[in-house]
């Protein structure tokens, strides 16, 4: 087999680097990485995990004993894949291009796919059953609770994942590092407009229930006895939780009973109880 088109890279600031320079700064990359159509993978199992997926590389970025483990990604994918450049560089090089220290010493630039439409998204899982539990991250802006999210639906067999205009981009760098590349397992896309994307929902046979506190809720145990075919979770952003509008127009409002004087979760952990209790067989 062909080796890839390993390139050694000792000058931080050389212009072929320029998808990977500070990282770190996130108005930049959540403006710079869409804008291009890229987005950034890090490590080689998240790599591995992208790849597998059918996302391709405009080029990698890696430690010199990381390239044996690419070889072995890129074995089985087509031919073409091998001749986006891989640039090679020892760690604290790595380190000085990025702003931090690189996990497990490899990067890539990643050509982002082109979102399906949420019919699309809802009607191919299940091997074309479709879907029967969803989950609508609201405006979620904390990157790592939305890797979290992803993490968890890929583990409780949520079907797909929808996010709203202003949720936060599963394809973000830390977004895709927490989910352990599992953003590329779930099927996801963006439903817009919101809360207005309820009735798309509701018209595809979903009943829409909103994790949230209200006098009308009912509990998850309760949701759970008698669960619906085609259920869609919605949760809220990090500290005001889901917008009034959305909660008014959602089917049930549901809540997670507590304990000890706690009245709510962090969204990524209300996401996977949620997930785990409504949970369907394969």
């Amino acid at each position: 087999m062909p080796r890839p088109d390993l390139q050694p890279v000792t000058d931080p600031s050389d212009e072929r680097l320029a998808d990977y320079v500070s990282l770190t700064d996130v108005a930049l990359r959540s403006k710079h990485e869409p804008a291009k159509g890229l987005y950034i993978a890090e490590s080689s199992t998240v790599l591995g995990r992208a790849l597998a997926a059918g996302h391709r590389p405009r080029s990698v970025l890696l430690a010199p004993r990381w390239v044996p483990d690419l070889e072995r990604m890129l074995a089985s994918l087509p031919p073409d894949d091998l001749t986006v450049p891989v640039y090679v560089a020892d760690e604290p090089v790595l380190e000085a291009i990025t702003g931090f220290h690189v996990h497990r010493g490899a990067l890539a630039a990643m050509h982002r796919p082109a979102l399906a439409p949420v019919e699309t998204v809802l009607q191919a899982a299940r091997g074309g059953a479709g879907a029967r539990r969803v989950a609508v991250l609201e405006d979620v802006v904390d990157h790592t609770n939305v890797g979290a999210a992803f993490r968890s639906a890929a583990a409780l067999g949520v079907d797909a994942v929808l996010v709203t205009p202003r949720c936060a981009d599963p394809l973000y760098r830390r977004s895709v590092r927490v989910s352990m590349g599992t953003v590329f397992q779930v099927p996801w896309t963006r439903i817009d407009p919101w809360p207005d994307g309820i009735a798309l929902l509701r018209d595809a046979g979903f009943v829409t229930a909103a994790l949230a506190l209200s006098d009308d809720s009912i509990t998850l145990d309760a949701l759970v006895a008698d669960p619906p075919e085609r259920l869609a979770m919605v949760l809220g952003a990090e500290g005001h939780g889901l917008k009034p509008h959305t909660v008014a127009e959602s089917d049930l409002v549901v809540r997670i009973p507590m304990a000890g004087g706690v009245d709510s979760l962090n969204v990524a952990a209300a996401a996977a109880v949620a997930f785990w209790a409504t949970r369907v067989p394969a």
